[in-house]
C-alpha cells in the first residue's frame, strides 16, 4: 500500500521569467526565487511551515506513461531520458515511453489516453497535440483515478489536467522571438513569415499569439508578418512550406519557426537553394541540429531550453501527485532533485489551469553555439526538393 501524504496550500512566492524583458543573443535567462528557503519538509513528508517545500519520499509504488506528441523526434527522446533519470533517483519504475506516429498523432494520442483509463496506471504525462479534442479521453482517465500532467504543450481548456509543466513562460517566448526578428532584420525591418507545427498544437498557437502581440508594438512597426503556414512537424512538409513561402513572397527576409522540426527544415531549404543571404531563419531549435546553419549564417540566432530537464521535472511532478505527497493547488512547493525547488501557480496564459514553470531560455548565435553542441550532419541527406529529407530535429514542439 502506498504511503499517502497530503500537502495543503502553502503560502510561498512564485517565480517566473520577466515577460517584458528583452534577451540579447547568447544570453540565458534565470528564473527568480521560487519561494523555497532551501529547507526540506518535515520527517513525515508534510510541509511544516509556510514557505517550506516538500521533499518527496522515494521508492513508492508508481506506474506511468510518458506520452509525446509522436515518436521519432529528438526532443521527445531527450525528455524521456530526463524522465528515466528522475525515476532512477526516486527508486521507482521508469515511465513507459509510448506515443503515436506523426501521421496519426491526434487520433493516436486520444487512443493511448483512452486505454490508460483501463490499464491501471497512476499517471499519464502528456505533450498534447490534440488541442481540446483529447478532453473526453482525459476526463475518462481522471475519473478512473489517473493523474494527467501535461508538459511542453497543455490542454487549452485545462479540463482534466492536474498541472502543466511549462518549459518557459509562453509570453516570454513571444518576446524572445520578436527580439530575435528585430536583431536579424535590423533597422530597416522587412517581411517575415511564421512556419509552425500543427494548427492544433496548443503551445505553438500560444507562442504565435504572444509573438503577434509583441510585434504589434511600436518597436516592431517596420516588420510585417505576411503569413503563417504549417509543416505539421514533418521535415519534408516543413521544407516544402519554407520554399513555398519564398516563392510566394519575393521580399521575404525571415522565416520564424517555433518548432525545431520546422526551423531545421527551413534552414536546410535556404541552404540548399543558396538563399541564406536573402532569407534568414530563426525560432526554436536544438543546438546540435542548428550549429551548421548558425555558423554559415542561415540561422543567425535561435533559442531553446533543455528537454532533458523538462522530462526530469515532469516525472517529479507526476510522482509527487500520484503518491499523494503534493496536491495540485496554487502555492504548493516541492523539491525536484537536482533542479531545486518549484512552486505550483496559476497559469496566466489560460483561463483555467495550473502550471509549474521551468525555464530558462537560452538564445544561441555563432558566439556560443559551439559551447553546447557538436556539429550535426546536416548535409547527409540530399533533399533536392525535400523529398529525401531525414526526420530531423526536435520540437519547440
Amino acid at each position: 500500500m502506498r504511503k499517502r501524504i497530503t500537502v495543503g496550500a502553502i503560502a510561498v512566492s512564485v517565480f517566473g521569467l520577466a515577460a517584458g524583458s528583452s534577451l540579447t543573443a547568447g544570453a540565458t535567462t534565470e528564473p527568480s526565487d521560487t519561494g523555497g528557503s532551501g529547507d526540506t519538509a518535515a520527517a513525515d513528508g508534510t510541509a511544516a511551515a509556510s514557505g517550506e517545500a516538500v521533499a518527496l519520499e522515494p521508492g513508492l509504488e508508481f506506474s506511468s506513461i510518458l506520452l509525446p506528441k509522436f515518436t521519432g523526434i529528438a526532443v521527445f527522446d531527450q525528455a524521456n531520458q530526463g524522465a528515466q533519470e528522475a525515476a532512477a533517483e526516486l527508486g521507482t519504475e521508469p515511465a513507459e515511453f509510448l506515443g503515436p506516429t506523426a501521421e496519426n498523432s491526434i487520433d493516436g494520442q486520444i487512443e493511448i489516453m483512452t486505454n490508460a483509463a483501463t490499464q491501471g496506471v497512476d499517471a499519464v504525462m502528456l505533450s498534447n497535440n490534440a488541442g481540446d479534442q483529447i478532453g473526453p479521453a482525459v476526463e475518462a482517465a481522471t475519473e478512473a483515478g489517473v493523474h494527467v500532467v501535461t508538459w511542453d504543450s497543455p490542454i487549452p481548456s485545462g479540463e482534466g489536467e492536474d498541472v502543466f509543466v511549462a518549459q518557459v513562460d509562453f509570453d516570454e517566448t513571444g518576446q524572445v522571438m520578436a527580439d530575435m526578428a528585430r536583431s536579424i532584420l535590423g533597422d530597416d525591418g522587412g517581411q517575415l513569415a511564421i512556419l509552425s507545427a500543427s494548427p492544433d498544437a496548443a503551445n505553438q498557437n500560444a507562442w504565435i499569439e504572444a509573438f503577434n502581440e509583441v510585434m504589434a508594438g511600436d518597436d516592431y512597426s517596420n516588420i510585417e508578418i505576411v503569413d503563417t503556414v504549417y509543416g505539421n512537424d514533418e521535415s519534408e512538409e516543413s521544407y516544402n512550406q519554407a520554399l513555398a513561402l519564398v516563392d510566394q513572397y519575393p521580399d521575404l527576409g525571415l522565416i520564424m519557426s517555433p518548432t525545431t522540426v520546422g526551423i531545421a527544415a527551413a534552414a536546410k531549404a535556404m541552404q540548399d537553394e543558396g538563399l541564406c543571404e536573402d532569407v534568414k531563419v530563426s525560432g526554436l531549435g536544438l543546438p546540435d541540429e542548428m550549429r551548421t546553419y548558425t555558423e554559415n549564417g542561415c540561422a543567425p540566432e535561435f533559442a531553446l531550453w533543455s528537454f532533458v530537464d523538462l522530462g526530469y521535472l515532469t516525472y517529479y511532478v507526476a510522482y509527487g501527485l500520484a503518491t499523494d505527497q503534493i496536491t495540485a493547488e496554487e502555492g504548493v512547493a516541492f523539491e525536484a532533485g537536482r533542479m531545486g525547488t518549484y512552486t505550483i501557480e496559476a497559469d496566466p496564459t489560460r483561463d483555467n489551469g495550473l502550471r509549474v514553470l521551468m525555464g530558462p531560455f537560452t538564445v544561441y548565435n555563432a558566439d556560443n553555439i559551439g559551447e553546447s553542441s557538436a556539429p550535426a550532419d546536416t548535409g547527409a541527406a540530399d533533399t533536392g526538393a525535400g523529398s529525401d529529407m531525414a526526420t530531423a530535429t526536435t520540437a519547440g514542439e
